[in-house]
């Protein structure tokens, strides 16, 4: 179990606790553990360099990761956009699941979307995460941004967020012959039966609001409010951040006296 392994490995490279040999290493140099200043300090620098912090919540151990701005795959933005790198985020989020220190994944969303293979992967791994996991969409989750807040536990978005459903589309030189067309449909599928079997919502309507004419200028597609990607069956309730840790509590309970939480059909929800 998590609870009774936790002393052992003390949060090894996800917190800011050494191992035994460092902190051993360290008395004998006279260095001593670090003080609650450096400590928090260390915290801080995480947080600024990496956008995810190691918390706790009565005796539990939360790990909160950031999807910020564009998320970023196989080609480099440009200097002043926010992005989140799935280089960094994918082996985050292998560590939280790896560690028996960790109890629950809180994933915090405020996206314009990005790269379509980079997203779904990020996705795919939070969906096939055994450690509970909860997401709570702030502002916005676009475009491929859906994908990821659905792909949780459990999905929230506060009352006054956004989400933007679309077609597939791609920047720079596409050949006008029927292969292209072809490979945008499939990638297209492959987002609308990942949406669909980790929500409510079918992938008939999916792909209706995708098409739609009559909400985005010189574009097609939705843009749907907190309520309305209730209302939808995207995400599962509106709420914030209080409701989200409350969720995820309950869950890693859940958990914890041998009752799964995991339901692939969603019938909790």
């Amino acid at each position: 179990m998590r609870q009774e392994n936790r002393e052992k490995e003390g949060r090894r490279g996800l917190s800011l606790e050494r191992t035994p040999e460092e902190a051993g290493s360290d008395r004998e140099q006279g260095q001593g553990e670090p003080s609650f200043e450096e400590r928090e300090a260390m915290q801080l620098e995480n947080i600024v360099r990496s956008g995810a912090v190691i918390t706790r919540r009565g005796d539990l151990c939360i790990h909160t990761v950031t999807v910020i701005g564009q998320i970023e795959g196989h080609y480099q933005l440009g200097d002043g956009q926010k992005s989140t790198k799935y280089e960094h985020l994918i082996p985050m989020l292998v560590a939280a699941e790896n560690s028996e220190a960790i109890d629950g994944l809180l994933i915090l969303l405020n996206t314009m979307g990005g790269d379509v293979e980079a997203g779904l992967a990020i996705a795919e791994l939070i969906a096939g995460m055994k450690t509970p996991t909860v997401s709570l969409v702030l502002g916005g989750g676009h475009s491929i941004g859906v994908p990821m807040a659905v792909s949780a536990d459990r999905s929230f978005i506060v009352p006054s967020a956004t989400m933007t459903l679309h077609p597939v589309r791609s920047n720079g030189l596409v050949l006008g012959v029927y292969q292209s067309f072809t490979y945008f449909h499939r990638m297209q599928e492959r987002i609308l039966r990942f949406v669909a079997s980790h929500s409510k919502i079918t992938e008939e309507r999916l792909q209706e609001l995708m098409l739609k004419t009559d909400q985005i200028p010189t574009d097609m597609g939705s843009i749907l409010d907190g309520e309305q990607a209730v209302a939808e069956g995207l995400i599962d309730r509106v709420g914030g951040i209080s409701e989200a840790l409350t969720q995820l509590e309950e869950l890693i309970r859940a958990q914890n006296r041998g009752s799964s939480p995991y339901d692939p059909q969603k019938s909790l929800r």
